[in-house]
C-alpha cells in the first residue's frame, strides 16, 4: 500500500526506498539536493557563458541531446524567447542538411549532452559535426556524467570545456543540474535569481503542510486510481508540457500501470484530470521543474512502481541494433487509421508517432483533430526519435490503452555518419521500424502511414 500522506514527505527526503518499491530508489534522489548544488556552481557558469559569448568570436550554440537533455534547454529556450541556442534532437537527414546549410561553423559551439556518453544520436551528431568542423576542440563542449565515454573523448579531442553531471540523477530529472543549466547559462538566463525562485520551491516541498509537490502528487496519484490516468497539462508559451511529458510518461509507465500525459488536451472527461502549470513569469521555470519533480516522485508510491527507472526503454534501442545489423529497410504503410480509430475503447489514448522532418509537424494538425474526433479520446504526439527518449516507456511498459499511429516521410539523399556503416537516413527508418515491432511484440495496436499520403 502507499506510504500514508503524513510520513510520506518526511521518508522523500530521508531517502528511504519502501516509499516506492525498496529497489534501489535511495539511489537515483540526488536531484533533492541539485538545486543548492547548482547554486554553488553560476559562477563557473557564468564565466564559462561570458569567454565563450565574446562579441565576434561564438554567437551561436547548438546542443546536441536526447530527452532528459534536451527537453528542459527546448522550454528554457521557448521561454525566454531566445534564438542563439539551437536544440538538435532528431536524426532525420532533412535536418541536418539545413543545418549544415545554416550555421557557420566558425561562430557556432556545439554542446554534446549526454548522461551515458554513449546515446547514439547525440553521438552520430557529434562525429558529424567534428568532422565538419575539422575536428577544432575549441569549437565542443561536452555536459555527462563523470568517467562516461562521452568524457573520455572530450578530453582527448581538447574540447573547450567538460561539465559534470550528478549521477544519482536521472535524465529526466536533470533539468536543474548541468544539463539543463549549461544551456541556461548560454541563453543569458540570471541564474542567481532562477534559483532564488527555486530554493523557496525546494523549501516548501519539505513539509507536510502546503507543500506544493506533494499536493499535485496527490492529486495525480487519486486521480489514477479513480481512473483519471490522462494528465492533460495546461498549454505555456514555452511549452511546458514538452518536458513533464517525459517525466510523467517515462516515470509512471511500467509494471502495465501508467499516468498518462496529454499536454494541450482539454481536462474535461471521466479519464482525465488537469495538470495545473504555474508559470507567470519564466524565472519560476526552475522552481516549476522542481515542483513537478516532487509531484511525480509522490505519484509513483500511489501507483506503486519505481518512478526513477525505465525498464522498456531499452527495447526499441535493441530492435533498433538489430534493424541496422540486417541492413536497410522499407518503411511500408500497414493498417490505415481508419482501421486504428475504430478499434478505441473507452479511456485509451491515442500516440501520433511522427518520424518525419521537424519543419513538417504542423502538416500533422488535421490528423490529430481527426483523431480526436473518431475516438473521443485525448491524442498525444510526438517527433521520433525524441519521443523514444520521452513517452516510449510508456508505451510499452504502462496499460495496453494506447492507439498508435506511425508517420513517416521520404528522408531524401542520405547524409553520411563518420566511422559508421549507416547514414541518417537508414537510422531513423531503423528507428521507425525498431519501434514499430516492439509495440507489436507487445500485443499493441499499431498502424503506419505515409505522411505524403495525409
Amino acid at each position: 500500500m502507499p506510504v500514508a500522506t503524513e510520513q510520506l514527505v518526511e521518508r522523500i527526503w530521508e531517502r528511504d526506498p519502501t516509499v516506492w518499491t525498496g529497489s534501489g530508489e535511495e539511489k537515483w534522489l540526488g536531484w533533492l539536493d541539485e538545486p543548492r548544488r547548482m547554486r554553488e556552481r553560476i559562477g563557473d557558469l557564468r564565466r564559462f557563458a561570458d569567454e565563450v559569448g565574446s562579441p565576434g568570436v561564438i554567437d551561436t550554440f547548438v546542443l546536441l541531446g536526447m530527452g532528459g537533455s534536451s527537453l528542459a534547454p527546448i522550454v528554457l529556450k521557448r521561454s525566454f524567447g531566445e534564438r542563439s541556442l539551437h536544440v538538435l534532437d532528431t536524426t532525420h537527414p532533412a535536418m541536418i542538411r539545413h543545418s549544415v546549410e545554416m550555421l557557420d561553423l566558425d561562430r557556432t559551439l556545439f554542446i554534446a549532452s549526454s548522461k551515458s556518453g554513449t546515446t547514439l544520436e547525440t553521438r552520430s551528431h557529434l562525429d558529424f559535426f567534428w568532422e565538419r568542423n575539422g575536428g577544432r576542440g575549441e569549437f565542443f563542449a561536452a555536459v555527462t556524467d563523470p568517467g562516461s565515454e562521452l568524457e573520455s573523448l572530450a578530453r582527448e579531442r581538447g574540447f573547450l570545456e567538460v561539465f559534470a553531471g550528478e549521477p544519482t540523477i536521472g535524465g529526466r530529472y536533470s533539468a536543474l543540474s548541468p544539463f539543463g543549466m549549461v544551456p541556461a547559462a548560454l541563453l543569458g538566463i540570471d541564474l542567481e535569481r532562477l534559483f532564488e525562485r527555486t530554493a523557496e520551491m525546494v523549501e516548501a516541498c519539505r513539509f507536510a503542510e502546503g507543500n506544493p509537490g506533494l499536493e499535485l502528487g496527490k492529486q495525480l496519484g487519486e486521480g489514477w486510481r479513480a481512473g483519471r490516468d490522462k494528465v492533460c497539462i495546461d498549454e505555456s508559451d514555452g511549452g511546458f508540457g514538452l518536458w513533464a511529458e517525459q517525466l510523467i510518461a517515462e516515470s509512471t509507465g511500467k509494471n502495465g500501470k501508467g499516468l498518462v500525459p496529454a499536454p494541450g488536451e482539454s481536462p474535461d472527461g471521466p479519464d482525465r484530470q488537469r495538470g495545473e502549470v504555474r508559470l507567470e513569469d519564466p524565472y519560476e521555470l526552475g522552481q516549476e521543474f522542481f515542483r513537478w519533480e516532487f509531484a511525480v516522485a509522490v505519484a509513483g508510491s500511489y501507483l506503486e512502481i519505481n518512478p526513477f527507472d525505465q525498464p522498456d526503454v531499452q527495447a526499441a534501442k535493441d530492435k533498433t541494433n538489430e534493424v541496422l545489423a540486417g541492413g536497410d529497410v522499407e518503411l511500408e504503410p500497414e493498417s490505415s487509421p481508419e482501421e486504428l480509430f475504430a478499434q478505441a475503447n473507452e479511456g485509451d489514448y491515442v500516440a501520433i508517432q511522427a518520424f518525419i522532418d521537424p519543419s513538417k509537424e504542423s502538416m500533422l494538425e488535421p490528423l490529430i483533430e481527426r483523431a480526436r474526433s473518431d475516438t473521443g479520446c485525448v491524442v498525444s504526439h510526438g517527433l521520433g526519435p525524441r519521443y523514444l527518449h520521452s513517452t516510449g516507456q510508456l508505451h510499452k511498459g504502462g496499460p495496453n490503452t494506447g492507439l498508435f499511429l506511425q508517420v513517416v516521410d521520404d528522408q531524401g539523399k542520405e547524409v553520411p555518419i563518420p566511422g559508421k556503416p549507416f547514414g541518417f537516413a537508414r537510422l531513423i527508418r531503423a528507428q521507425a521500424a525498431g519501434d514499430f515491432e516492439s509495440l507489436k511484440e507487445r500485443g499493441r495496436r499499431v498502424a503506419r502511414i505515409r505522411l505524403e499520403d495525409l
